[in-house]
């Protein structure tokens, strides 16, 4: 065998394999979804996701304290009311659960830790679609478009520094960017959902946000054969003023978020989403796999994709452990 062709040469040693490591994490490049239940006086489990809950206020304040301690880089809030109603108002009311979360968050780290917000109707909807219906029951694309600016303003006020256009509707990057802007708030940053799949691994997120959803949304979520369409979604949502660009979900999507980052200059983001998150708490829970060395693999697999920010359910735990390294 040639002396030339040994790779082994550069796995001797932990040192050696850190020295020309190809990519790395750090807790700043981490975005925790974090649920916060209108009506709650205490946490309360999630079925089917082990170790996430819906938070009240309170526990939902000492969820941020803890990201920031252990230096995650940015939250995203998720908000669930009490009431819904067919368009979904509660979405853009000033004292609604997800702005009052947004405020407290704000007023608690400033500019410490990223505050970002969700904006999106399928929380807010009484049907649990991600838009205003019609009257044959078909998401009205271009009446959601208002929704969203709306509650793109509050959350603005409110004091998220970046929203999460989540809802796939046509056009929704330029009415939340054009709205923010004539409001004066060019500052606050647009994470944009652009390749966001028609996946099954959203089913305990569902459970989460208590989604009373009839059906499906395949006639705005992205079919999950396409990848070439993930591109135009992503061009468009650039064109229209996006500032980083997400694909969702992460793990079964990987090749899409290489395609995205390849192809355009702004950060891009992934999702590893409910599903996949469940997935491996259950086999680690069986004994099949080692927990901690797994999560560390498939966040990293995310990062070696082209992911600059990383939302997780696990943003925490990881965060901690590379904090001990």
């Amino acid at each position: 065998m040639s002396a030339n062709e040994r790779p082994r040469r550069l796995r001797t040693s932990p040192a050696m394999r850190s020295l020309v490591r190809e990519v790395s994490l750090e807790p700043g490049s981490l975005m925790l979804p974090v649920f916060v239940r209108e009506g709650l006086d205490h946490p309360r489990p999630i079925a089917g996701l082990p170790g996430v809950v819906q938070h009240s206020l309170s526990s939902f304040v000492e969820a941020v304290d803890e990201a920031r301690s252990c230096g995650v880089g940015s939250i995203m809030i998720f908000g669930i009311p009490e009431h819904r109603d067919p368009d979904g108002s509660e979405a853009w009311n000033p004292q609604g659960i997800l702005a009052r979360a947004v405020g407290l968050a704000r007023q608690r780290v400033g500019d410490d830790l990223v505050i970002a917000a969700d904006l999106c109707l399928d929380e807010f909807t009484s049907h649990g679609h991600c838009g205003v219906l019609d009257e044959l029951g078909r998401v009205d694309n271009d009446r959601t478009l208002v929704s969203y600016a709306r509650m793109g303003l509050v959350l603005a006020e409110a004091g998220a520094h970046l929203v999460g256009t989540s809802g796939m509707m046509d056009g929704q990057v330029r009415a939340v960017r054009e709205a923010l802007d004539r409001a004066g708030r060019s500052d606050v940053a647009i994470l944009a959902y652009a390749a966001k799949f028609a996946s099954s691994f959203y089913g305990p997120f569902r459970a989460a946000v208590e989604s009373p959803l009839v059906g499906d949304r395949l006639t705005y979520q992205q079919d999950f054969a396409n990848s070439r369409e993930s591109l135009r979604e992503v061009r468009l949502d650039v064109e229209e003023g996006a500032d980083i660009i997400m694909v969702k979900p992460a793990l079964g999507y990987l090749d899409v978020l290489s395609d995205v980052t390849r192809a355009i200059d702004l950060p891009t983001a992934a999702y590893i989403v409910s599903g996949e998150t469940a997935m491996i708490e259950a086999a680690a829970a069986a004994g099949a796999l080692d927990r901690d060395r797994a999560i560390h693999e498939v966040v990293t697999a995310a990062r070696r994709a082209g992911a600059t920010v990383i939302c997780t359910y696990w943003a925490v735990d990881v965060a901690r452990r590379l904090g001990q390294r």
